[in-house]
This record gives structure tokens, C-alpha cells and sequence, in this order.
């Protein structure tokens, strides 16, 4: 794990400055506190920060070829590095260290682009080719590791593994993009096509972007996508079987580390379910580790606490309270965007407690959209049944009525609020989803928007990237199709991006073995039908791990990594909500109207809304915008 930085000029092959691919590198040095390298060639530069997990003697970076034609850096991991070797040493090349990185190398000299193909791993790495002095981008099939990248005046692409690597350029024009602004407080973050900054791009999960001197930039290709339009066949126990066959492999294969490894544990079933699988295969004790909260109807310390003993792991634990919001700051900085999720918080203490002691830790994240265990995949699903009952000139007058007539409670608890449900069943599904997956809506936004900062969105519309995916989905069914949106938008988006950041903040390596891509395809490939029924979701992955963890772990009500920011804004943080509307740069911004920030803020502290994500998202934009045009 690392990170990576680089200026590739696109006409000519002047020299690259080494000390300003050095400061690009050094603003990133969290993410790898190991160590450094810098290389240049003509019109090339390529730095690297390093994490030492694997082949640690040997897999310095940039790393180039013992002929000199072939440069690399690589943030990541391959974990079939060993069988790919041994496939390539078969064809006849020969190994001088033992690292992922160098197979990489001799991939892309047997295979050019499509080495991409042969990997499984979570990766973003360049390649430079001396021969035809091209450049290869690339970035792993779920996005999990990121990379930013922009074009210059100058001529010059730029790329690196978190935008402050871009802005540590003094040639970055740094111009506000509405309609990410927009996105953000639609959803929560900004989406990967989209970024705070113009010009500023994200190479997409699953593509590569090839580009060769003197010819036009070309727009990315993708080279895998997830797809829900083929269905296996077999019985329940086929499927239960395996998936489990595939969750062995998974958890085994991100087990592999020259360097002390360990897992986060929830008390929930997809955290449990990848200790139950790690202490099968260990020799020797788990390192687990986990973050509880002060509120009790969140607090899953006690879960946790039982699986930990279980199965005998080395488990320690940690509550979140009110005070940490003093690290918004340390957020809004690892972020570089404004990134809205609140349980960003606790995942960054979770990693803190777990780089105490290990360097490489398990994640369960990536089962909830591959396999239907979120909520609104149920909620949904009912939706969709009313929907195939009633057309649309009976559902739009008849629901759009009751609500309108139906108290907003916007007090009330997500569950208690049907007006959500009928406002959605007056749409179709994809439109549905589009507004339930929103933290704000786009009538609540332009409330918020002052007429200028409307105007500049040209009619814009968050929400209509999700309408866009569902409606084109590789998929068969409503469900699988809500699923491949929340793989391409909302995982790389939100969840991936998060513990990306939360993990490199403090030089931890986070793994994901729920996202190896042969379970992914797998999972998409059983019927709808078993992965979420009668209400139950991950149906079919709480069967293949029946064996393995109590009934009462499998089956308990999903509570998520939820941080209690709403409770919090109206007791111990109440003030700090009204000193930030007071001082908040945004609102002098010409982006928002302060009164409404003012109305918005005195409603939720007075109970009689609940604004509590609307206020986080408002001020870590205010607290990424600073960070930004301030550097």
C-alpha cells in the first residue's frame, strides 16, 4: 500500500523537475512512511511513498525494467502475484526480487494492457514505455485505490493517489465545480465521475487510461465490469457451497503479508464472518479490534466482544464520544473533497486502535451490495411489487396525495417516514431509488442554494447518474439493477473512499476480501431470489456461513457503522452548530443562503427536523472548501 505521484508532458520530452514530483509525493507521505523514490526520464516523472508490506527489502519503487524501458509505480496489492510469476517465469522471464510490483513489470512486457486481466488485487498504478513513450494508467475493477489526474495549460499531465497530490502543483487551476457540489449534497460525497475541482478527473473503477505523446488525450476504457444478466443454476446448497468455496479463497488469498496482519470486527455478520474464515485458515491467534459508541442503540461493542471470544482472538475495543468531533479538521484533511459520511470518524479511531498493533487489516465491506444487505434493497423490492400492481396514472394521483397529506416527521426516524415511500411509488423505480439513496433532495437543496449558484447547475441534477445506471444496468431484474448502481456509484464513492483514506491516514494497509472479483461475479449470478428473500438480505451468504457463526450473529437487525451526529447536534455539539453557521465561509461563498442555513440549524436543534447529516455535510464542505483554496 502506498501512494503515487507523477508529470507526464504530453508534446515534448523536456525535463521533468525531480523536486516538484518530490513535493507532489511528500504531501501524500502518510500513505507510505517507509520510504521514497523519484525517478525521471525525458518529458516523464514518476514518485512513490511506500508501505512496506510485501517483499520488503526488495520492492522499491519507481521500479524500472534491467533493460531501461519500462518504469513503474504501483499503490496496492496483487494478491495472485506468486501464480502470475510463476506463469511468466514459465514463459521465460526471470525475477530479481520477490515483489508484486516487479510482476507487474513482466506482465505488461508479455502482455501490454491486458496484464490488467491476469491480476487480482486492489491497485492504481503508471507505467511508463521508453519504446513508444506512452504512459498506462490503471486502476483496479472496484475502485478500491484511487488516482486523480489533470491536464495543465502547460501541456503536462499530471496524476497522483489523493487530489493534494495534484494541488501541491503550482500550475492546477483550482475552480470550484458546481454540479460536484450538488452531487455532494445529494449523496454525500462526490461521485467518481465528478470532482470538487474542474478539470480534475478520477480515473474510473475498472479502467485504464492509455496515453501517447503527441496525440489527443483519449477518454478512459474500461477493461471489466460487474454483471447481473447471467444466472447460474443450481439448488440453494449449490449456491450455499459455493459461495463458500469462494469466501475461503478470498479471506486466504489477502491473509498473504511480510508484516503483522489483523481484522476489524463489527459484532455484525459480514466482519464476523471474515474472522470466523481468517481463524479457520490462521495458525495463531486473530488481532481483532473494534470502536463502540456511548448510545446504546448503536453500540455493538458487546457483539463483538462475543465473536472475539469465540474464537480466541487478540481483541481490543474503543468508544467513540462527542469530543472527537475536534478531529473534522484531520478529516476535511485526508479527504481533500468534502466527504459527508459521518462514520468516517469512527473508522479513522478503528484504524488508529488496529495500527497499534498490526500494518495490514481485514475489512468486511463490499457484501452489503454484492449479496442485498442494505435495507433499502427490501424497502425497495416491496416498492417495486406495488408497482407491478398499479400502473403509473393510478400510482401518480393517488400516492402523490397521501404524500402530501402525510405529515412530513421529518423528526421522526427514516423507518417511521412513509411520505418517503409514497412520493417514491409515484415514480418509476429507478427515480425511486435515485431519491432514497439521497441524504438531501434536490427541492431541500435549492432551498439551501442562493439564485446565482442555481443558475451556475444549468439545470443539472444530481440524482440523474443513478437514474442512468439503473435504467442501463447489465441486469435481469429491478434488484440486481439498484445493485450494479451501488457497486459503480455509492462503493467507490463512499465506503472504498473511506477506509482508503481513514487507513492510509495513519500508514494501514485495508483489505476487502468480500470484493475479490470472482465472488462479486459469483454472487451476481445467483438468483435474486436468494439473495434477498422473504425480507431477509444476504440471504444466501447468512446460509454459507450458518456453520460457522450463532443464529443471534447472523440474524440480528443491522445497526451499521453509524456515528450518532444527529443526537449530538442537539445536545454537546449544539453550540458548535451555531458557531458555524455564524462563521461559515460557505455561506458568504455566494453558494448558499445564510438565513436558511440559520433555519435549517435552529430547526434541528429544536427538534422539529432532523438536519443532523444535512449540517455534518454543510460543514465539511465548508472545512474541505477552506483547506482547498487556502493552500
Amino acid at each position: 500500500m502506498c501512494g503515487i505521484a507523477g508529470i507526464y508532458q504530453l508534446n515534448d520530452t523536456g525535463p521533468v523537475d525531480p523536486h516538484r514530483i518530490k513535493v507532489m509525493c511528500d504531501s501524500i507521505a502518510h500513505r507510505g512512511p517507509d520510504g521514497e523514490g523519484i525517478w525521471t526520464g525525458p518529458g516523464i516523472g514518476l514518485g512513490h511513498r511506500r508501505l512496506s508490506i510485501i517483499d520488503i527489502s526488495g520492492g522499491a519503487q519507481p521500479m524500472t525494467s534491467t533493460d531501461g524501458r519500462l518504469s513503474l509505480v504501483f499503490n496496492g496489492e496483487i494478491y495472485n502475484f506468486a501464480a502470475v510469476r510463476g506463469l511468466l517465469e514459465a514463459l521465460g522471464h526471470r525475477f530479481n526480487t520477490s515483489s508484486d510490483t516487479e510482476v507487474i513489470l513482466h506482465g505488461w512486457r508479455q502482455w501490454g494492457a491486458d496484464c490488467v486481466s491476469q491480476f487480482d488485487g486492489m491497485f492504481s498504478f503508471a507505467i511508463y514505455d521508453r519504446r513508444d513513450q506512452s504512459l498506462f494508467l490503471c486502476r483496479d475493477r472496484f475502485g478500491v485505490k484511487p488516482l486523480y489526474y489533470a491536464v495543465l495549460e502547460e501541456g503536462a499531465l499530471i496524476f497522483g493517489s489523493e487530489l493534494k497530490a495534484l494541488l501541491a502543483h503550482p500550475g492546477l487551476h483550482r475552480t470550484l465545480n458546481p454540479h460536484a457540489v450538488d452531487a455532494y449534497l445529494a449523496f454525500g460525497y462526490v461521485p467518481d465521475h465528478l470532482c470538487i475541482l474542474a478539470g480534475v478527473e478520477k480515473l474510473p473503477a475498472g479502467h485504464a487510461l492509455m496515453v501517447q505523446r503527441g496525440r489527443p488525450l483519449p477518454k478512459p476504457s474500461p477493461y471489466w465490469d460487474i454483471s447481473f444478466d447471467r444466472r447460474a443454476s443450481g439448488s440453494e446448497e449449490v449456491y450455499r457451497e459455493g459461495l463458500l468455496d469462494h469466501l475461503r479463497v478470498a479471506v486466504k488469498s489477502r491473509m498473504v503479508a511480510d508484516v503483522p496482519l489483523g481484522a476489524f470486527l463489527s459484532g455484525g455478520v459480514d466482519s464476523s464472518a471474515i474472522v470466523a474464515l481468517m481463524a479457520e485458515h490462521s495458525g495463531q491467534k486473530v488481532k481483532t479490534c473494534s470502536i463502540g459508541f456511548n448510545v446504546a442503540g448503536l453500540d455493538e461493542t458487546g457483539f463483538a466482544a462475543e465473536v472475539a471470544s469465540r474464537f480466541q482472538t487478540d481483541h481490543r475495543s474503543l468508544t467513540v464520544n462527542p469530543h472527537d468531533f475536534g478531529l473534522i479538521d484531520v478529516l476535511a484533511d485526508h479527504f481533500d473533497e468534502p466527504f459527508g459520511d459521518a462514520s468516517a470518524l469512527p473508522t479513522y479511531r478503528v484504524c488508529q486502535l488496529a495500527r497499534q498493533r498490526v500494518k495490514v487489516a481485514l475489512s468486511g465491506d463490499g457484501v452489503d451490495e454484492a449479496l442485498a444487505g442494505y435495507r433499502r434493497y427490501r424497502l425497495h423490492a416491496n416498492e417495486d411489487r406495488v408497482r407491478a400492481m398499479l400502473p403509473r396514472m393510478i400510482r401518480r394521483p393517488l400516492f402523490g396525495a397521501l404524500g402530501r397529506i402525510y405529515p412530513k416527521a421529518d423528526w421522526a426516524p427514516q423507518y417511521l417516514r412513509a411520505k418517503t415511500t409514497f412520493q417514491g411509488l409515484t415514480q418509476d423505480s429507478a427515480e425511486s431509488y435515485a431519491m432514497a439513496v439521497g441524504v438531501t433532495s434536490h427541492a431541500q437543496r435549492h432551498r439551501l442554494y442562493t439564485p446565482e449558484f442555481a443558475r451556475s447547475l444549468q439545470g443539472h441534477r444530481a440524482e440523474a447518474c443513478y437514474i442512468d445506471l439503473i435504467r442501463n444496468a447489465p441486469a435481469t431484474d429491478p434488484l440486481s439493477a439498484v445493485q450494479y448502481a451501488d457497486l459503480k456509484l455509492w462503493l467507490p464513492g463512499d465506503i472504498l473512499t473511506k477506509l482508503d483514506r481513514m487507513s492510509m491516514a495513519v500508514g494501514l494497509e485495508a483489505r476487502e476480501p468480500l470484493l475479490d472479483h470472482r465472488l462479486v461475479q459469483y454472487a451476481a449470478e445467483i438468483p435474486a431470489e436468494m439473495r434477498l428473500r422473504g425480507g431477509e438480505g444476504k440471504y444466501i451468504f447468512k446460509q454459507a456461513m450458518s456453520g460457522h457463526l450463532p443464529d443471534h450473529i447472523l440474524y440480528r437487525r443491522k445497526m451499521g457503522f453509524v456515528t450518532p451526529i444527529g443526537s449530538w447536534f442537539r445536545g454537546p455539539l449544539a453550540d458548535e452548530a451555531r458557531r458555524f453557521v455564524g462563521n461559515a465561509a460557505i455561506a458568504h461563498a455566494g453558494m448558499f443562503m445564510p438565513d436558511m442555513l440559520h433555519k435549517f440549524t435552529e430547526d434541528h436543534i429544536a427538534g422539529r427536523a432532523d438536519h443532523g447529516r444535512l449540517l455534518w455535510l454543510l460543514m465539511m464542505l465548508d472545512r474541505s472548501l477552506a483547506k482547498i483554496f487556502s493552500l
